[in-house]
């Protein structure tokens, strides 16, 4: 018995601490309100040393795993995999999102806040395809704000590394050299998670917690609840299609770490490092793993899908329109889509969704932006949590497609 006690202990270990410094800061939350932002800086600290290793995480991490592709038809097979998953699990997250708007339609008045509104500067679509995949500078790519220019970059750099052959060898090996390095130092970063998580959800629990019983506390707990059955019962479909009975207990018996990484941090960026642990502890084959992960922390996310759905519901009742009609619909369906590709990982990053939606149906920005903003901020745990945790599950998926319906025997073997 004390056997089975100490090797509980040891294999749950960071779990349970991980749990117990979130309790603690939600209890702080909870008891000082406000008070509490002078611990803020523990969280920030936490989440500054991850956004300054998931830099060179996700350029490793990519490029070497293409590096390290055997054939280059795989690699263009995989990707096309990858990108079918994402936007088949999007697309289910907004009409399910979408039947629960239309169960439990939202009739109410929106108080309207006086949240600033940030200055948006018009652009031609040319422009910002340019800004949104490229950058002119090489120093710019090194920041997360321009995450997507860094994964085309990686995968070019790792293309490249594989198409020169014999003479990039030493070059690949650099690359699975710096992709070690990486995860060792997250490694050691993600022991101070429960000091970080606890202080990081105590200051969203106190000063955000009221706000959540007030005039949104309708759309708010739609979104909460629905979200909950999206989680609970669509990802263990995915995790039971990718591998049956054993993907479905291997997903759920790993994903507890990830998962409260994502609520805690609301960051799918900060997320990678969980996951691809998570992913590693899941028998997902390295060269599948490292290259759905840090790919689907910008590119995919069910759970900004359902928001935006939520907050264009929001804004139809609020100005009295009806949010029903087909085209209507569709409409925010391929919204969600693009806000699903544009959106940026971090926390409350951009408000590019919002005003997407508000200048495609035409309302006044001026009373828009803010109660979309609101939705926004309040929705960010549970949105973040199947954003993140939606590229752990279609990890196993990719791998299902990929590598044959026994890629989990195959790997335990």
């Amino acid at each position: 018995m004390e056997n089975q006690s100490s090797s509980f202990l040891k294999n749950y270990s960071s779990i349970l601490l991980l749990l117990g410094g979130i309790t603690a800061g939600s209890i702080l939350g909870l008891v000082f309100g406000n008070g509490v932002e002078v611990i803020k800086p523990l969280g920030d600290i936490f989440l500054n040393l991850l956004f300054t290793a998931i830099i060179p995480l996700v350029f490793f991490t990519i490029s070497s795993s293409i590096a390290n592709l055997q054939k280059t038809e795989k690699l263009g097979k995989l990707f096309i995999i990858v990108i079918g998953v994402f936007l088949s699990t999007v697309i289910i997250s907004a009409i399910v999102m979408i039947i629960g708007v239309l169960i439990f339609p939202i009739h109410q008045d929106i108080v309207l806040s006086k949240t600033a509104i940030e200055t948006i500067q018009e652009s031609s679509t040319g422009s910002q395809i340019t800004q949104l995949l490229t950058v002119n500078d090489f120093y710019e790519i090194l920041s997360r704000k321009n995450m997507l220019a860094l994964i085309l970059f990686s995968f070019l750099i790792g293309f490249s590394a594989l198409r020169a052959g014999e003479k990039g060898k030493d070059f690949a090996k650099f690359l699975n050299s710096g992709n070690e390095v990486m995860k060792q130092l997250l490694h050691f970063i993600m022991k101070t998670a429960p000091v970080g998580l606890g202080a990081y959800f105590a200051y969203q629990v106190g000063v955000f917690g009221p706000q959540l019983f007030g005039a949104y506390a309708k759309p708010l707990a739609l979104y909460y609840a629905v979200c909950t059955f999206y989680f609970i019962v669509f990802f263990s479909l995915y995790a039971f299609f990718a591998g049956g009975s054993l993907g479905f207990k291997i997903f759920w018996k790993n994903n507890i770490t990830p998962a409260l990484t994502a609520v805690g941090t609301c960051s799918s960026i900060a997320t990678i490092p969980a996951n691809l642990e998570g992913a590693e502890q899941m028998n997902v084959p390295s060269h599948i793993r490292n290259l759905v992960i840090p790919l689907g922390a910008p590119l995919h996310k069910d759970g900004s899908s359902m928001s935006s759905i939520v907050k264009i519901a929001v804004l139809f009742a609020l100005f009295g329109k009806d949010f029903t009609d087909p085209y209507t619909l569709l409409t925010a369906i391929g919204i969600t889509i693009i806000v699903s590709v544009v959106e940026g990982g971090i926390p409350n990053g951009g408000y590019i969704g919002e005003i997407l939606a508000i200048t495609v149906y035409g309302f006044p920005m001026e009373q828009a932006l803010p109660a979309a903003m609101i939705i926004g901020t309040l929705v960010d745990p549970i949105a973040t949590l199947l954003n993140a945790n939606g590229d752990l599950v279609c990890s196993m998926m990719v791998a299902r497609i990929s590598e044959g319906k026994k890629w989990i025997s195959q790997s335990i073997s």
